[in-house]
This record gives C-alpha cells, sequence and structure tokens, in this order.
C-alpha cells in the first residue's frame, strides 16, 4: 500500500503537466509568424504587390467538332495587391477579356473589359456577402495570423492533426460563421502545411521567396471542392509601395 501512495504524487504531477505541454494558440501563432520572418519585418508590411501567371482550364471547342467542349490549360497574367486597410485588387488578363475585382474598405466591384476596345466594358457592385470574403482574404494576405480578434474575429485551436506524415497543429481563424480558414501548421517549424476555406477549397504553397526579410511562397495551388485545380505562380513580389486610393476605387459607371 505504501508503495502505491508513493506514486501518486508522480502521476498527479504527469496529469498536470501533460496539457502544460500543449502549445497555447498564441505560441502557435508566435511560431508560425517566426516562420515568415521577424516580427519588425512582418508588422512593416503595408501594401503586398504579386504579379504572376495564372494556371486553370477552360471549356473550348474541340479540334474537328465545334459542336463540342474539351478542357485546355490556360495561362494569364495575373497583377494582385493587398493594402491596408481593407483594399485590394486582383486583375487578370485574357486575350477577350481583361477582368478586374477589386476591393475599398465596404464597396467591392468587378469590372469586365475588351482589351480590344478599352470603351466596351461593364461593371458590377458585389454583394454584401462578396465584400466580407473579400474582406476575410485581404486580412489574411496582410497580417499573417496576428490581430484577427481586433477585426471582430476569433481563432479556434483543433489540437494536433497529421497532414502528409507531418504533425501540425490546426487552427481556425473566423471571421464569421461563412468566412472561416482553417489552417494547419507544422508542429516543429511553424510552416504552413494547408488551408482549408469553408466551401471546401484547399490551398497549398510551394517554394519560397524572400523580400524585405519576409518569406512568401512562389506558388499558390488552390484545389477546389469540385477537384477543379487552379494555380498562381509569382514572378515578383514588391512590398510597402503604397497605392494610390483611387486603384480600388468603383469605377465611374459612365465612361468620362
Amino acid at each position: 500500500m505504501k508503495s502505491r501512495l508513493l506514486l501518486l504524487p508522480a502521476l498527479l504531477a504527469l496529469a498536470v503537466a501533460g496539457p502544460l505541454r500543449a502549445e497555447t494558440v498564441d505560441q502557435v501563432i508566435a511560431k508560425a509568424r517566426a516562420y515568415l520572418g521577424s516580427e519588425r519585418a512582418l508588422n512593416a508590411v503595408s501594401t503586398i504587390h504579386f504579379r504572376g501567371v495564372l494556371e486553370t482550364t477552360a471549356l473550348v471547342p474541340a479540334p474537328g467538332d465545334k459542336t463540342k467542349q474539351v478542357e485546355q490549360l490556360v495561362k494569364l497574367p495575373a497583377d494582385i495587391i493587398f493594402q491596408k486597410e481593407y483594399q485590394q485588387r486582383i486583375t487578370i488578363t485574357d486575350p477577350k477579356v481583361i477582368e478586374t475585382t477589386a476591393l475599398d474598405g465596404y464597396d467591392a466591384w468587378q469590372k469586365r473589359s475588351n482589351p480590344a476596345n478599352p470603351a466596351q466594358w461593364q461593371v458590377t457592385l458585389l454583394d454584401a456577402n462578396q465584400v466580407k470574403k473579400l474582406r476575410a482574404n485581404t486580412w489574411e494576405n496582410l497580417y499573417f495570423f496576428s490581430g484577427i480578434e481586433k477585426k471582430g474575429g476569433s481563432i479556434q485551436s483543433g489540437g494536433e492533426v497529421t497532414v502528409d506524415g507531418v504533425i501540425c497543429i490546426k487552427l481556425s481563424f473566423i471571421h464569421d460563421p461563412n468566412n472561416v480558414f482553417q489552417r494547419f501548421f507544422d508542429k516543429a517549424t511553424g510552416r504552413l502545411v494547408k488551408t482549408v476555406t469553408e466551401n471546401g477549397t484547399e490551398i497549398r504553397e510551394e517554394g519560397e521567396m524572400i523580400v524585405n526579410g519576409v518569406r512568401f511562397p512562389k506558388k499558390v495551388i488552390n484545389k477546389a471542392a469540385n477537384g477543379r485545380v487552379t494555380t498562381i505562380a509569382f514572378d515578383r513580389v514588391e512590398l510597402n509601395q503604397h497605392v494610390p486610393a483611387d486603384e480600388f476605387a468603383v469605377p465611374a459607371l459612365k465612361p468620362e
């Protein structure tokens, strides 16, 4: 009996020490941020300008039979800007149409224009749900996982999860019930292994480039729930080159 009693303190100590070994949400985020760069470098970022090529598939007339369509890989120039506070502009240039989607605070719009005739264009104002998604996406790109609570969001821990044989910590960044980014961080290094959005899209990153002390991916791969894959390969990333406000503002609905 005495020997069993002597074991009790040790067992109790293990029971208490176990939970203490688990990393807190703040510790996981600190490690993830440290993987990307120093606090000084991350906090200094106010504008990110990506240039690259978007690769996706499009339906085109089948060779020899114009009544049928087949999928074809297309590569399109992509220009992406994120700027504090809550400004975003994405331009995809297709030979037949230039499509720009932009956010300016609580206003969001999409413009489609004919590259062969710039006078031919149309603007669509995006609805409230689309605005919320763009705001969440802008925050996720500019704030490097830190401070969502200040914006009215929250973070929920999902504990340890194994992804591709890597032990990860799952954190859900909840902007609102319809805008959630589930992120899986390598427990050992803080590297972001993958992201899953609320609609089932899986996002992976490949390669790296260091700009002003901040680590960025060379390629982002989006796999939608229906299996469609869209990839953006970046040629260049520029930081803190302020973009004038009118670049994000809703275009005049009538040509000047």
